[in-house]
């Protein structure tokens, strides 16, 4: 399933979607914005631009709840003096609970993570460029208790985790405020 931002209305909220935040800051406000570069011309980034360092916005894809599933994004990190991060979040409990794989502009890495609680803790991550202002394409995989993170089309690395076994949503995912520029999302069920 490719969620089609193109003929969503811009300056609105995107739909299908719920905004949640998990940590600390300021409410989230994720927007269909104008960007001639992109696929559709059109992407979904979070506008709100809260400072706070432990801060992350969700926007959940409502019309799924999964336990394997496939995700890939096209993402542009444009701005953040804090962060420029772009995550996938996968079996989604709620804002608390969920796994989340996020690239870095800022620090030029991609790290897996899961949240318990509200507590991020990182799995795994791998150092490699994040170029701000350039499409990267980023991956969440996830199958029983494999998870498999890819970047640009190549696999990053394999983990084996069972914090989450239950079905849950899907999101994207950024920090603090980070302006990232979100397009061509997929999600294919196992």
């Amino acid at each position: 399933m490719k969620i089609n931002i193109g003929e969503m209305p811009v300056g609105q909220k995107p739909l299908g979607f719920t905004e949640a935040p998990t940590g600390q800051g300021e409410s989230v406000r994720w927007q269909v914005l104008d960007d001639p570069g992109a696929p559709a011309r059109k992407v979904i980034a979070e506008t709100s631009r809260d400072t706070a360092d432990y801060r992350f916005p969700l926007c959940v894809w409502d019309e799924l709840r999964a336990k394997d599933v496939n995700v890939t994004i096209r993402f542009k990190a444009v701005d953040g003096s804090v962060d420029q991060a772009a995550g996938i979040a996968v079996r989604l409990q709620d804002a608390d609970n969920y796994y989340v794989v996020r690239a870095n502009a800022l620090e030029d890495n991609v790290r897996l993570y899961k949240v318990v609680g509200g507590v991020r803790r990182q799995i795994a991550g791998k150092s490699l460029p994040v170029l701000k202002n350039v499409w990267h394409t980023l991956g969440l995989q996830i199958d029983g208790e494999e998870l498999e993170v890819s970047f640009n089309g190549a696999k990053l690395m394999q983990i084996r985790d069972a914090t989450f076994v239950e079905a849950g949503k899907v999101g994207i995912w950024t920090k603090a405020d980070s302006l990232t520029h979100f397009a061509d999302i997929n999600i294919e069920t196992r």
